[in-house]
């Protein structure tokens, strides 16, 4: 379960910062007891549409073992 200090997190990022979560917690977080080697689609998958209910963009870096939510910057 994520904890609820997370949301504060996203719904107050300022645009173009990044929160930075390791694999490990995300997947405690969002698909506990999927596996975490590789990190699991599921898990993938509920991260993205957390940070969505955020208007937050999700991405996450197998080579640096960590996900990745931001503020979405509108093309100017």
């Amino acid at each position: 379960m994520v904890p609820d200090e997370m949301d504060v997190v996203l719904a107050t990022l300022p645009l173009r910062v990044g929160t930075y979560v390791p694999d490990d917690l995300l997947e405690d977080w969002f698909a506990p007891d999927t596996g975490m080697n590789p990190v699991s689609d599921q898990c993938l998958q509920a991260a993205k549409a957390y940070g969505r209910k955020f208007e937050c963009e999700f991405k996450y870096y197998t080579d640096r073992q960590e996900g990745v939510f931001w503020k979405f910057v509108p093309a100017m």
